[in-house]
């Protein structure tokens, strides 16, 4: 059987989360990558923590600007784990993926939208951590190999100046690739989002979840 496209509703990644009130409640925004690793990160935390996703693919930080009121929804958030950026250095030609067109958003843009995403989440008054885009593979569609460095180079000056800590999940997982990616795509087979999620769940309990006296 083939797994279940991210994207699509069905994913469990989007299945329903009863919140036990005694616990915190924790919030992931990101795109594919975030979803395929959000199971993973629930199945762990299981009985420290809510976790909760945002209920679709989050994109780019244009969409994620638009969305993200409702996204956060009117309860509060204990924590917030986010990424922006694979989308965001994707190439666009004629409404097809293609390294040869124009870059989604340019850098300006991107570190002008982030900026104004983490302005809105430092709002919300939870604790915020924010996890570098994942590598991009040579053959990739419509993504050039090394434009993610970029990217992440950018936003950790922007969460480094806002004292946000970065789950650098790029470091953690290039060593793996061969092992974790799927080849000439940005995604990563069933072991590889196991070994993010695991990861994820290992930085939130580090970070805030251990010695929490709240």
């Amino acid at each position: 059987m083939n797994p279940i496209p991210a994207d699509d509703p069905r994913h469990p990644a989007y299945g329903p989360v009863e919140d036990q009130s005694e616990l915190p409640r924790i919030l992931l925004i990101g795109d594919s990558i975030s979803i395929g690793y959000t199971v993973t990160v629930r199945e762990i935390l299981n009985g420290a923590a809510n976790v909760h996703r945002v209920p679709e693919n989050g994109r780019d930080t244009e969409h994620g600007l638009k969305q993200l009121d409702a996204w956060l929804g009117e309860k509060p958030w204990d924590l917030i784990h986010f990424n922006f950026g694979l989308h965001d250095i994707r190439h666009v030609k004629d409404d097809m993926m293609d390294i040869s067109g124009i870059r989604i958003r340019s850098v300006d843009e991107y570190a002008q939208n982030l900026t104004r995403i983490l302005d809105c989440l430092n709002r919300t008054g939870a604790r915020l951590i924010f996890a570098t885009t994942t590598p991009v593979p040579n053959g990739a569609d419509g993504r050039r190999p090394g434009d993610e460095i970029e990217s992440n180079a950018i936003a950790g000056e922007i969460m480094a100046g806002a004292g946000v800590p970065i789950n650098d999940l790029h470091a953690f997982i290039t060593p793996r690739l061969a092992e974790a990616q799927t080849p000439q795509n940005v995604h990563f087979n069933e072991h590889g989002y196991r070994l993010l999620g695991e990861e994820v769940a290992r930085i939130i309990r580090g970070l805030f979840l251990t010695n929490r006296s709240d």
